[in-house]
Order: C-alpha cells, then structure tokens, then sequence
C-alpha cells in the first residue's frame, strides 16, 4: 500500500512526532522508496533500518530494542504458488500504538490477512493484535504448505515406484524418475525455507515473549505461547517431511543406478560373448604363408564352430552362475 495514502500529514521542521491517536495502526511498506522512509520516520520518531540491514544474519541485528520500539526481522516464504520459490526478509517495527512492517516482496498471508483486516476490523484493533494476526496467518499458510506438500510427496514416491516396477520402455521409466526427481528438489526447496520462516517466527515469538512489560500487552501472552506451540509442531513436521524427501531421493538416485547398471550390464555381456570369436576371425585373417589349418578341408567349419563355441561358452557359464 502507498504510505501517503495512509498517513496523515508530517510534522514540520522543529515539531514533535505526530500523537499515537494520529498514527494508524498498522503502516505496510512495500518496495519503499526513501522519501516514503523518511516520512515514516517523521511519523513515529524511530529510524527504520535499510534492505542491507534487513538481510543480516545476526541475532543481535535481527532481534532488539530500542527504548519502547521493537525491531524484529525474519525471512519469509513466498512464492509457494506460482513456482517462483524464495524467500525475503521482513522487518516489523512495533512501537505502543503502531507496526510498521517494511518488506520487498509479497507473501500470501499478508494479502490474506489485510483482506480479513478489511472486512473484520477488530482484527487490526491494536499494533501488537495486528502483528500476531499476521504471524497465525503466516503459520496457517505454511500449515497448507506442508500439508500439499506432504501429498505431493505421497504421488510422486508412488509414481516412481510404480515406474520401477513396470515393464514399459526404458524412455518412459526414465521419463518418470527425471519427472520425481524435479518433484523432489522442490519439495526440499519449500521445505528448507519453510523451516527458515518457522526458526525466525519461533525466535521472534521468543523475543516478544521476554518483552511483554513494552508493547506487548499482557493479555496476548496466550496467542504468544499457542503460536509457539503451532511453530514448533509445523517444524516437526517439515523435518520429517525433509527426512521423508531425502530417503525418497535416495530411492529414486537408486532405482536410477540399478537401471544404468542393467544397461552396462548388458553391453558388458555384450562384449565378452563376441570378444572370442573377434579373436578366433583375427587369428584366421592373418597373412602368414605357414598356417597349417588354412590347408585343411574342415578348417573353415572348424574355424566357424570354434567362434561359435567361444561365444555360447560364456554365456552358458553367466547363466550357471546366475549373474544373467
């Protein structure tokens, strides 16, 4: 949403920030530019951190205080949907009266929840309100994440080793184990940064947790701790779903070798059944003027019988042994 469209006027130079009753709830800032920066800024008498800062990794620069304002910044799924998969950290700055939440991309439960927000106005009744609302939202949406995700792993295990067991052409099996192992590497893509936002919204509800005399108020402390309680659960499951993924990767990378070792196989019976004969046809091809048997009667079906045992040999001595 455009800062100006929500914002009251600024106050001019030597004037103090504007008074909480003054301030909106909640100030969403998309891709800001740096005067929609300043003017918040102006607004609530705290300067907002920048991308670059955003994007460090540090608790210390992720997770503090300053005064009665909280900053707090974590990484978020988005994406999910369309097929682009990334992730993109979001910074939420709480003070008594006001959130300011300044993020460069769009994940879903942000849409969702403004959207809910504008039909149930209670819902964004309070700075601290809006900001668990938005953290349940984030969690049901990752919730539905992992649940597709868990069918998705369910077809494509099944697809793949029902590949393995059919007798079709080897174009179409190695059609379907290519088409599990995309699905996989996806699957480990979402999940991997499924757990990401999970670890920053469980660390985030850690902080606000040991906050609670500041902006937090004291009759949240419940949605605090069931949303504790709903991220821990989701990132069990993502990592039995990530240890689910790996073993099924593991299974399809073997169905794959035990078919490639097939085809060596193969070729390799290829090679030692005519390899005799190739030998026997040099020996008889050379151009030596003494070579007794090229002056016998039955040389020529003795040299053709003597090709033909050498390669009925080794085959009847693999199929003994059980290698074919």
């Amino acid at each position: 949403m455009r800062v100006g469209d929500l914002l009251p006027v600024p106050p001019g130079p030597g004037e103090a920030a504007a008074t909480p009753s003054a301030l909106p709830i909640w100030i969403d800032l998309m891709q800001p530019t740096l005067q929609e920066e300043r003017l918040v800024e102006q607004l609530i008498g705290v300067e907002l951190p920048t991308r670059e800062e955003m994007q460090e990794i540090e608790a210390s620069s992720r997770l503090y205080r300053e005064g009665d304002v909280l900053f707090m910044t974590a990484n978020f799924l988005h994406g999910a949907d369309t097929g682009e998969v990334g992730s993109t950290p979001i910074t939420f700055v709480l003070t008594t009266h006001c959130l300011v939440t300044i993020r460069h991309a769009t994940p879903k439960a942000f849409g969702v929840f403004a959207a809910r927000a504008a039909k149930n106005p209670s819902l964004a009744s309070t700075a601290d309100g809006v900001m668990l609302g938005l953290f349940e939202q984030v969690v049901d949406r990752l919730a539905d994440i992992l649940e597709r995700i868990g069918a998705d792993m369910d077809r494509t295990s099944q697809a793949a080793f029902r590949a393995a067991r059919s007798k079709e052409v080897a174009s179409k099996k190695e059609q379907a184990l290519k088409e599990a192992l995309i699905a996989l590497g996806t699957v480990g893509e979402i999940t991997a940064r499924t757990s990401d936002t999970l670890l920053g919204l469980s660390r985030i509800l850690a902080f606000i947790a040991a906050e609670s005399d500041s902006c937090i108020r004291r009759e949240t402390k419940g949605r605090i701790k069931t949303l504790a309680r709903d991220v821990r659960s989701l990132m069990d499951h993502g990592k039995f779903l990530n240890d689910k993924a790996t073993f099924l990767l593991d299974a399809v990378l073997g169905i794959i070798n035990i078919e490639q070792s097939a085809i060596i196989k193969t070729f390799s019976v290829v090679a030692v059944v005519f390899l005799p004969p190739t030998l026997v046809a040099s020996i008889y091809g050379m151009n030596f003027e003494v070579m007794p048997e090229l002056q016998w009667t039955l040389g020529y079906p003795l040299a053709l019988g003597l090709m033909v045992f050498s390669a009925v040999a080794p085959l009847w001595s693999f199929r003994r042994k059980g290698w074919l």
